[in-house]
């Protein structure tokens, strides 16, 4: 009965102490993934949550590393798997991969829209679980933003969310996620002072109710 009773009297209270109790002892998270079409690089929750709790044990224990496994529910085989190597297959069968990019810009507003929110995550993920392949990096700013064609069907599609591309990029390189080659973060720069330039054109000329949800993406 007295258990009971505290438990209800800290209902809803912080005990950042026991948090960090916890997280003193935790040596790996683990973390389900019940989505074939939303997965660890598609959305912000996952490295939000998952990464952010990675990066706050390895805090709570002194620099020490704590590993991340990934357990795939609509799989077959509930085998768990090392957050690297799901974060590795995800980049080459989506945003690496042609055919998904094809795909994505190919439905205008909404797919950039889709492409510019994987670029965050992509940050996201090396920011809180340090997964900066370079590959990735590489790959990503060729296939999107170097490729005049794919650029330019990026920004006529939604040109906040082509911003948003070239400006992760640019954070990527700034907090050293990515070595980037010196030429190519040239390039970047010059295409996000226009992309810039152009959405706060876009926004000053736009009517009053303009850009309300369903309109521009990148955020």
């Amino acid at each position: 009965g007295s258990a009971a009773g505290r438990a209800r009297r800290d209902a809803g209270q912080a005990r950042p102490e026991l948090l960090r109790a916890l997280l003193e002892t935790t040596d790996r998270v683990v973390q389900e993934v019940d989505s074939v079409e939303y997965g660890l690089t598609d959305i912000q929750e996952y490295y939000a949550n998952t990464g952010a709790l990675k990066a706050a044990a390895e805090s709570a224990r002194g620099g020490a590393g704590v590993g991340v496994s990934i357990v795939e529910c609509f799989s077959r085989s509930a085998k768990p798997k090392e957050l690297e190597d799901v974060l590795r297959s995800e980049y080459r069968t989506k945003l690496l991969n042609p055919r998904w990019a094809e795909a994505m810009v190919g439905q205008g507003s909404g797919g950039a829209y889709e492409v510019s929110q994987r670029f965050t995550a992509m940050v996201g993920w090396a920011g809180t679980a340090g997964f900066a392949d370079k590959w990735v990096f590489d790959g990503a700013a060729r296939t999107y933003a170097l490729d005049p064609a794919m650029a330019e069907r990026l920004r006529a599609a939604n040109p906040e969310a082509f911003r948003n591309v070239l400006r992760r990029l640019l954070e990527a390189n700034g907090r050293g996620y990515w070595d980037a080659d010196p030429d190519a973060i040239e390039a970047l720069q010059d295409m996000y002072a226009d992309a810039d330039d152009e959405v706060e054109l876009g926004r000053s000329a736009a009517p009053a109710g303009a850009g309300e949800p369903g309109g521009a993406g990148g955020r």
